[in-house]
């Protein structure tokens, strides 16, 4: 994720992420435009800075394409220079900068980013009841730059450890599952403050979309935690939570409530964030037997970080559902009655995730 869907209006936006700049803007089409951020011509930022007149004007997005607000050249979707102003030769061919996958879903705007310059592997991750009116959809918490790699991010997926000494919450049940470039997590335990049991499926879908279904009692949501690596070693986080209501035309009190609940879920991850920031970074775990499962984590991680060519070695080491020896394992009846719920949205189908 680089940006919340909302946030892009008729002007340019400038980002950074992975140690670049780039420039996201929306064309007149609708289409979405994520190029290198910086003009080939003399190096000024095709989206930063609000006084340049063609800026003032509202003349910078022409049809698909950006004007650099210095010298208003002009950049395609593709990133290549197709116009240059008081200049009746050829663009030259060279003139060109880097344009990158960019995707629009769960009211995020998200970009493949891949320093081998290949297309996308996988989709990004989609929900069927976000587009479902008997669901809430909540607005984006944006939770700024937390100082840590987005690996000991991924670290709490097999982290079954922390659940009871950070967030109070001991679960009785607890796997993890790798199948090519998902990771998933199964857990559920009784929970006091709720007087009900609480199970959680989460996924990630690459290195930085986590999303977790919850189900206690009756009532369901899922969590939406995005993180994307800003420089090396600080990570921009978002957060959301999508909330079911009793009927098709949810009232103001339910979404009062879904409003409470997305605050309860920030509460918890806040937890994790005040752990994050105050800590120094574990390059190796001295991990007790208990605890293989973080090894086994960062082997799953590691395909990312690595040419692809390498990636299902990596798989291969890890591939398959792991359990942790002092907890139990899942048993059938956690997914009773929610098979559907759980496994909808996910890029495998239910029945290879449960074999």
């Amino acid at each position: 994720m680089v940006a919340e869907a909302a946030e892009l209006g008729s002007t340019p936006k400038a980002l950074r992420f992975f140690g670049k700049d780039f420039a996201l803007y929306r064309g007149e089409s609708g289409k979405l435009v994520l190029l290198d951020g910086h003009c080939i011509h003399m190096g000024a930022h095709l989206a930063k800075g609000s006084g340049s007149s063609i800026v003032v004007a509202g003349r910078q997005i022409e049809g698909d394409s950006i004007r650099c607000p210095y010298h208003a050249w002009r950049y395609n979707s593709n990133g290549q220079v197709d116009d240059i102003p008081n200049f009746d030769g050829p663009c030259p061919k060279n003139a060109k900068v880097k344009s990158y996958p960019v995707r629009e879903t769960l009211g995020a705007i998200m970009m493949w980013h891949d320093s081998e310059g290949s297309e996308p592997d996988y989709p990004p991750p989609t929900l069927e009841e976000w587009d479902d009116s008997q669901w809430i959809n909540g607005v984006y918490d944006h939770l700024g730059i937390l100082p840590i790699h987005p690996q000991e991010i991924l670290d709490n997926m097999a982290d079954s450890n922390h659940l009871g000494p950070t967030h109070g919450a001991e679960p009785e049940y607890f796997s993890n599952e790798y199948s090519a470039h998902i990771c998933r997590q199964t857990q559920g335990g009784f929970r006091k403050e709720y007087n009900a049991y609480l199970r959680t499926y989460t996924w990630y879908t690459g290195p930085g979309l986590l999303i977790s279904r919850m189900i206690i009692g009756e009532d369901r949501s899922t969590e939406l935690i995005f993180h994307t690596p800003v420089e090396n070693g600080s990570v921009k986080v978002w957060n959301n939570v999508v909330m079911r209501t009793a009927t098709q035309s949810p009232s103001d009190s339910e979404k009062v409530m879904q409003q409470q609940y997305q605050q309860a879920v920030l509460a918890a991850l806040a937890q994790d964030f005040d752990i994050w920031a105050n800590k120094v970074p574990a390059l190796t775990i001295k991990a007790l037997p208990n605890e293989r499962n973080f090894a086994l984590g960062r082997t799953w991680y590691r395909q990312f970080y690595n040419p692809r060519s390498t990636a299902h070695e990596y798989q291969l080491k890890i591939q398959g559902e792991h359990f942790v020896p002092h907890k139990a394992a899942p048993t059938p009846d956690c997914y009773l009655n929610t098979n559907r719920f759980i496994f909808s949205s996910i890029n495998n189908t239910a029945e290879e995730i449960a074999k």
